[in-house]
């Protein structure tokens, strides 16, 4: 609803103010710091995880009474059932899907690389879903988002250093994070010992060739089309009143990178999640984990554009903007609850051995992280964005927001570590360190982006609409 008064558009300048760059500094220095204590007990942490993980397999061992060949024989007709033979587990009823999962022991480095994969993925996930925004405004020719376009806009900025980081993992730990990279490695043929015909049915998508390529070339691809809509966004700044050849371009960038972005964001889900569970799959887990990074770069876009407000910065922006950023924030996170609820009670509902082991480990073993992710993606926003005035306050967005981006890191965690660990591990300094870090150099590049280009989008056909932008309740 458009309101009778005129507002003068005026470009604005961001200069980082020392404040941000003393705290994004002293967040990275003092992750770094926590990265090292926690590295420097790397070893003794794994040993004790080892010894314990050796004392409950003894335990079970001699509680099973030792199980004869007969017993064994018929466990092992159970292959075909996937993930239960994965790493040593044992089916422990004979009609149902309880598994005996045992811990799977590493050498101490391969902690560090399974944490460095775990905020590398999740800051990609919030780069490219920030890239995936931007686009979808475009196409939807939406009007309101014209005045906080620039915050997305620097975010994806972040695709390139994101992705470096998990590739560098995959490159340097593939063979110990990744069950059946280690299975490929080893070569073996039908009847040899150890064959196994699951890893082998999937060889074709999962090989060491298509981790590292497939989402390298994506990468590249996506990095390249962020890079010419930010070209075009940048131009049409300097081009004269009205022009709109820049806009329509981006549509159709845009429109370009929706479609890739669509169909291919799953299977790199697929490739560096999903098959650390090697023998598990699962066809709503890359819906799951757009979910996941969706409702993180929202969160991220409506902190930025609130620290922007408070600075003084972004005086097109209103409160009816940051009430529609709230109700983002609230909506995607009923979104991601209903596609977390879906997937585990189908899995639940059907109780199909090979599909129940990777909720199984996840609720008994981890069951403090699990809940934590319900309470802090779900009960957490839902209770507190549910009221219109929470939706509006500043204070309380940015509270809510960062309880929200805490529990989604604790998200993908939970999808990380029982894959390559099994039973036994918790969140160590070293998480927290490498989280501090690399939200403090997180922030300091989005920051530094945002000086890159006027905050405010001048030239774009609904920069008006948006300055005027009015929810109408």
């Amino acid at each position: 609803m458009a309101h009778g008064h005129h507002i003068e558009i005026v470009q604005e300048q961001f200069s980082v103010p020392a404040k941000a760059k003393t705290i994004s500094i002293i967040l990275a220095v003092v992750g770094l710091i926590l990265t090292g204590v926690g590295f420097a007990f790397l070893g003794d942490s794994n040993s004790a995880s080892h010894s314990k993980a050796t004392a409950h397999t003894e335990a079970t061992h001699e509680a099973a009474g030792h199980h004869d060949d007969a017993a064994t024989h018929e466990v092992a007709g159970h292959e075909a059932a996937g993930h239960e033979m994965e790493h040593g587990n044992v089916q422990t009823e004979k009609f149902g899907p309880r598994i005996d999962i045992q811990s799977i022991s590493h050498p101490p480095m391969v902690r560090f690389w399974a944490s460095l994969l775990i905020i590398g993925y999740y800051l990609l996930l919030i780069s490219l879903a920030a890239l995936m925004f931007v686009a979808i405004q475009y196409i939807a020719n939406a009007g309101w988002s014209a005045a906080v376009k620039r915050v997305p806009e620097a975010i994806y900025t972040f695709v390139p250093v994101a992705f470096l980081v998990v590739f560098a993992v995959i490159l340097i730990a593939k063979n110990d994070l990744y069950h059946w990279a280690h299975y490929e490695h080893l070569g073996l043929k039908k009847g040899d010992a150890g064959f196994d015909h699951i890893l082998a049915g999937k060889s074709g998508f999962l090989n060491t060739g298509m981790l590292l390529a497939f989402p390298t070339i994506l990468a590249i691809i996506f990095v390249l089309i962020g890079r010419k809509l930010r070209s075009l966004s940048k131009a049409e700044d300097a081009a004269d009143k009205g022009e709109t050849r820049f806009f329509k371009k981006s549509i159709r960038w845009s429109a370009a990178f929706a479609v890739l972005y669509g169909f291919t964001l799953s299977v790199i889900v697929w490739l560096y999640i999903m098959s650390l569970d090697a023998h598990w799959f699962s066809t709503i887990f890359g819906v799951y984990n757009f979910a996941t990074g969706w409702v993180s770069a929202l969160t991220c876009i409506g902190l930025f554009v609130i620290y922007l407000k408070s600075q003084g910065y972004l005086k097109l922006v209103s409160d009816e903007h940051v009430h529609d950023l709230g109700k983002f924030m609230f909506a995607f996170s009923i979104f991601w609850t209903y596609i977390w609820i879906s997937q585990y009670l189908l899995i639940w509902y059907a109780h199909i051995p090979e599909e129940m082991s990777y909720y199984q480990i996840r609720y008994e073993n981890y069951k403090p992280y699990f809940l934590v992710n319900l309470v802090l993606n779900f009960i957490t926003p839902f209770l507190v964005l549910m009221m219109r005035n929470a939706k509006r306050n500043r204070w309380v967005l940015a509270i809510a927001g960062t309880l929200m981006l805490v529990g989604h890191y604790n998200d993908i965690w939970l999808m990380v570590m029982p894959g390559v660990y099994g039973p036994g591990q918790n969140i160590s300094i070293l998480d927290i360190g490498l989280l501090l870090f690399f939200a403090g150099v997180f922030m300091y590049w989005v920051l530094i982006a945002l000086t890159k280009m006027g905050l405010v989008a001048v030239n774009h056909p609904y920069i008006e609409e948006s300055a005027h932008h009015d929810v109408g309740v």
